[in-house]
C-alpha cells in the first residue's frame, strides 16, 4: 500500500505541476498578445482526440499548444509524440466543428516548454497535419 500512496504522491505532484506550467504558458501568451480561447478543452470519451492545453487567438491564427514540462527542454520536446500531435489535430478538427466563428482563421500547432533551469519555450507552428 505504501507503494502505491508513493504512486499516487508523485502522480498528484506532477499533475500540480503540469497545472503551473500550463499557467505560466497563459501568463507568457497573454503578455505577448494572445486570447486564451480555451484551457484543457477535452472532445469526450470515445471520440479518440486527445486534450489540447490551450487554444488561443492572435490577430487572424488560432494556435492549439500543447504544454510540456520534463527535467530539460530538449525531454519536453521530445515528449510530444507523433500519437499525441494527431491526437490533438483530432481534438482541434472536433473544436473547428463545434466553434464555426474560428472557421476563417489560420491554424496551427505550437508547443510551450518548460525544463529544468532554463527559460520557457514557445515554438510556434511546432508541427504541421496532413489535413489542413
Amino acid at each position: 500500500m505504501a507503494q502505491n500512496q508513493t504512486k499516487e504522491s508523485i502522480g498528484r505532484k506532477a499533475h500540480r505541476k503540469g497545472y503551473a506550467v500550463e499557467g505560466l504558458a497563459v501568463i507568457w501568451l497573454c503578455l505577448k498578445g494572445y486570447r486564451i480561447i480555451a484551457r484543457n478543452f477535452i472532445t469526450g470519451k470515445g471520440s479518440g482526440a486527445g486534450e489540447i492545453d490551450i487554444i488561443a487567438a492572435k490577430g487572424n491564427t488560432l494556435a492549439f499548444i500543447e504544454v510540456k514540462s520534463r527535467k530539460s527542454i530538449d525531454d519536453a520536446a521530445y515528449a510530444i509524440s507523433d500519437v499525441s500531435k494527431k491526437r490533438i489535430a483530432k481534438a482541434a478538427e472536433f473544436f473547428l466543428a463545434l466553434h464555426s466563428e474560428y472557421n476563417h482563421y489560420d491554424v496551427r500547432f505550437d508547443a510551450f516548454l518548460a525544463g529544468g533551469k532554463s527559460y520557457p519555450v514557445h515554438i510556434k507552428d511546432a508541427w504541421r497535419n496532413d489535413w489542413w
